[in-house]
């Protein structure tokens, strides 16, 4: 320890402070705090995180699992990687995601990322400037706000329409841009409502930004992930309209986030992004960022080609049933709204009906007790932007799910208003 009076020069990071705690996984920690030291017989259920690998019917493909045996045995792979990744995977990678487009992309438009949000880091550390500003989603993403706020980058959030599957309100964007908007966000399958644009949609999304002179960053981390009626679109098949960054994965569509294996897209064929200097900067910045693994980059190629239809079928299956048995049994819970079945992605928004119940102030209040007297650990609404509101993530082993939300309706009864309970 040091002595009474002497002054050191050096602080902890405020900024670092504030953004930490704007996350998702700072809003966990707070809640896990929260939760009874022993709670005997009731096991902690987790549906504030969409991380299903500790399910058993959620396990990696062995495909997957042999390629980072093989690339790991290969000893080709213990060195470090290029900057944006080695020459293999960004090829498997352009050519993964060239067969939803119908343009082809090459290894020179994809740099190899630490996972996506790696990818969300890089991107909102490049298009940042001095007095710059960038449109996100509420509901959202609430990295995207951390990652802005220590690039001190404006946000000014656009809103998703409930009542319209949660649409993006065009009106709206248009209405919050300026000269100094640089980019729009656009998450399809949606985190963390669910939803999953259209074609059309899209098509619309990219006309306004191209009228706005603003690129479309597409987080596209769910993608094929969606099981209800409408097909997954990448936004890159509107590059031709307006300049798209898309940022995505292997971590939710294999289950395997651990890997740590992202990668950044530019759906770009007309050079815009080059000729603006952003090609150059995401290059330049991956010069002084970390790279991922090199062993799981040497396996890429081996996952992506060799990973089989039944796998991801059986995967889809699982979570369509998870969607079901949620949207189902938040109907019988009468403080709980659900203004849309899910159709992609892992999680759902439902509204509170806080006059319904009687001690609970919101939903951070709704989200605390909860997890306190059911060892249920749900996220609160006002985390991705929307107060009284919560987000259940639902892809995780049925019956964990079915044992949850059983306990969120029997936290409910204990809470009811009493005019609630003899309606």
């Amino acid at each position: 320890m040091g002595s009474e009076g002497e002054k050191w020069g050096f602080q902890g990071n405020e900024e670092v402070n504030a953004a930490s705690g704007m996350t998702i996984q700072g809003v966990l920690v707070k809640l896990m705090e929260n939760l009874k030291a022993v709670n005997e017989g009731k096991p902690t259920i987790h549906l504030g995180h969409g991380d299903p690998s500790a399910f058993p019917c959620f396990r990696s493909d062995t495909s997957s699992e042999n390629a980072i045996v093989d690339a790991l045995r290969s000893s080709e792979f213990n060195c470090y990687p290029p900057a944006g990744g080695i020459l293999s995977a960004r090829r498997a990678i352009a050519e993964y995601m060239s067969r939803d487009l119908t343009c082809q992309l090459s290894p020179d438009d994809v740099f190899v990322t630490a996972g996506c949000t790696h990818a969300i880091e890089i991107v909102i550390s490049v298009i940042a400037r001095p007095g710059a500003n960038i449109l996100l989603p509420r509901p959202g993403y609430p990295f995207y706000n951390a990652r802005a706020s220590l690039s001190h980058l404006q946000v000014r959030h656009y809103d998703l329409r409930s009542e319209q599957d949660w649409e993006i309100d065009l009106e709206a964007v248009q209405a919050l841009a300026d000269d100094n908007t640089v980019a729009i966000v656009v998450i399809s399958p949606g985190n963390p409502c669910g939803n999953v644009f259209t074609y059309q949609h899209l098509k619309q999304v990219a006309e306004t930004a191209k009228k706005l002179g603003i690129l479309v960053i597409a987080d596209e981390v769910y993608h094929h992930l969606n099981f209800g009626s409408k097909p997954f679109v990448p936004m890159g098949e509107f590059g031709s309209i307006v300049p798209v960054i898309t940022v995505g994965s292997i971590s939710k569509r294999w289950i395997v986030p651990g890997w740590r294996l992202g990668w950044i897209v530019t759906n770009d064929p007309h050079g815009i992004l080059k000729k603006c200097g952003v090609v150059d900067s995401l290059k330049n910045y991956i010069i002084v960022s970390q790279f991922p693994a090199t062993f799981i980059q040497g396996a890429v190629p081996q996952i992506l080609e060799n990973t089989k239809n039944d796998y991801f079928s059986k995967i889809i299956n699982i979570i369509r049933e998870d969607a079901d048995i949620c949207y189902d049994r938040v109907k019988e819970i009468p403080c709980l709204t659900c203004p849309q079945k899910p159709e992609g992605s892992m999680s759902v928004m439902v509204e509170l009906n806080l006059s319904l119940l009687e001690d609970i102030s919101d939903d951070m209040d709704f989200c605390l007790k909860l997890a306190k007297e059911e060892s249920v650990v749900v996220l609160p609404g006002s985390s991705v932007g929307l107060k009284n509101w919560i987000r259940i993530t639902f892809a995780v082993e049925p019956a964990y799910l079915e044992d949850g939300l059983q306990r969120i309706k029997a936290f409910y009864h204990r809470h009811a208003c009493m005019h609630a309970t003899t309606q």
